[in-house]
């Protein structure tokens, strides 16, 4: 149960209550901490997929498995494939739950994935960027979807970050190398400008994070340590990363919303440095008070950035208290406090 120091009273009550399906079952799983099995969480979570947002979006799929239009499921944004699939891994859905979960998994891998495990925004590699490959390999775990194939997504996912292997972007004489876009290690990207991007590092190491321990090689291993000294190379509550053409940091890093796309915020950042053990690293001194400090009387937390009118569904009022906007933060928090 979540300490005090932190939490007041009704707010883990307001985060149960019904009409809330989706934020009710991931409160009692991740902040009640129910085991798999127990009846109560057994039910919230069948409520969830028949009643929330799930079954909302799910409705929205086409049955041949892709939402919008066919193909990779980037386009158009942000209801295509790849956002539902995100959006639906945050909301908790499950593969196992609903088999529909399971056959768009499985379409986007047919439309998506190449075959060196790339993840695309058009079907071939030269799409592929940090922030959609790091988004997709953390969905599909968060969903429960397996297949063998996400074994060379990872493996690639890990790979670009080192440089493993992966020949320069001027050699197009083979197959494995970097492009235009993903155009080098270390979250190098060429939307920013050809320097490290961190909100695509961010994403890589979330998905990463999500990795079971047995599953991490030692390649996943060295990509895990090196974006843990590039995400750390500045403090994260300043959030002062390579910024490619711009003279500061995106505001919107401070801006805690709900869903999260591609745009990162801070809590997302600590979150990642949390689920790798980083959690008392004193690194995160300022950071984790950045995150209390926006706490307000009655417990809860704003949701200050949104896609509202974008997506298949909205999720509150920006500057307004929000249960999934508190859910994220609760969750970070019990596992520091």
């Amino acid at each position: 149960m979540l300490g005090q120091d932190f939490v007041y009273a009704d707010t883990l009550n307001w985060l149960l209550e019904p009409d809330s399906p989706g934020v009710r079952y991931l409160a009692l799983r991740d902040l009640v901490s129910l085991s798999a099995g127990d009846p109560e969480l057994t039910a919230a979570q069948k409520a969830a997929h028949e009643l929330g947002s799930i079954a909302a979006i799910l409705d929205e799929m086409d049955d041949e498995g892709y939402w919008a239009e066919p193909g990779p499921g980037y386009n158009p944004k942000y209801r295509a494939t790849v956002w539902s699939l995100i959006l639906l891994a945050q909301l908790g859905a499950s593969a196992v739950v609903d088999e529909r979960i399971d056959r768009v998994c499985a379409y986007l891998l047919n439309h998506s994935l190449t075959e060196n495990g790339q993840f695309t925004i058009g079907g071939t590699p030269s799409t592929t960027v940090d922030c959609l490959q790091g988004n997709m390999c953390a969905a599909l775990i968060d969903l429960g979807f397996e297949y063998p194939r996400m074994e060379k997504a990872f493996d690639w996912l890990a790979r670009n970050v080192t440089g493993e292997g992966i020949a320069p972007n001027t050699n197009r004489q083979v197959s494995l190398r970097y492009y235009a876009g993903k155009c080098g290690p270390t979250f190098a990207c060429g939307a920013n400008n050809k320097l490290p991007c961190a909100w695509g590092a961010v994403k890589v190491m979330l998905a990463l994070s999500k990795l079971p321990a047995a599953r991490r090689t030692r390649l996943v291993e060295r990509a895990i340590a090196r974006g843990v000294d590039f995400l750390f190379s500045i403090d994260p509550a300043d959030a002062d990363y390579p910024m490619g053409w711009n003279d500061k940091p995106s505001r919107n890093w401070w801006k805690f919303g709900f869903p999260v796309f591609y745009v990162t915020d801070l809590l997302q950042n600590v979150e990642v440095f949390v689920d790798l053990g980083y959690g008392e690293d004193p690194r995160l001194t300022r950071s984790l008070a950045m995150i209390r400090e926006k706490q307000d009387q009655q417990g809860c937390w704003a949701l200050e950035y949104d896609y509202k009118g974008k997506t298949w569904l909205d999720f509150g009022e920006k500057k307004q208290p929000n249960k999934w906007v508190t859910l994220r933060a609760l969750r970070v928090l019990s596992k520091v406090a």
